[in-house]
């Protein structure tokens, strides 16, 4: 039985403009209300322990070394005869200890002056080299 035999029946339609429209709008919204945590980063904790503090300060030599290649000693001039004789100083410097070397080269000395002292703390045994700046003023 056929009870609309006469009737012509319309297809239900889905719009999707609205639905789009409605989705954007819910899109935008998590955008701005999201917050981005940063997952490169490593949370780790840290082990402690106790120690005593150090109340000597390593024993440091300081070498000068001039624009013209004189060399000092903790402010003692000595004349260069080779890096053996500088690497003998250093160790009568240090007194059986282990120092740490500060090389403080003036910035018109030669590469070949500072590698000379950078040499002679390598015959010597030390191998705690510093060198010392000063800021630009």
């Amino acid at each position: 039985m056929n009870f609309r035999r006469g009737r012509y029946r319309e297809e239900p339609e889905i719009n999707f403009i609205p639905l789009i429209d409605v989705m954007l709008v819910i899109l935008i919204f998590l955008m701005a209300t999201t917050t981005y945590s940063k997952f490169a980063e490593l949370k780790i904790n840290l082990p402690t322990a106790a120690s005593d503090k150090q109340d000597a300060k390593a024993q440091e030599i300081e070498i000068a070394v001039t624009s013209g290649g004189g060399y000092a000693i903790n402010g003692q001039r000595i004349a260069y005869h080779g890096a053996e004789e500088l690497a003998a100083e250093l160790r009568k410097q240090a007194k059986g200890q282990d120092p740490v070397i500060v090389i403080n080269a003036d910035g018109n000395a030669s590469h070949q002056s500072v590698v000379n002292v950078m040499e002679a703390a390598r015959m010597a045994g030390y191998g705690r080299l510093t060198f010392a700046t000063q800021t630009p003023q």
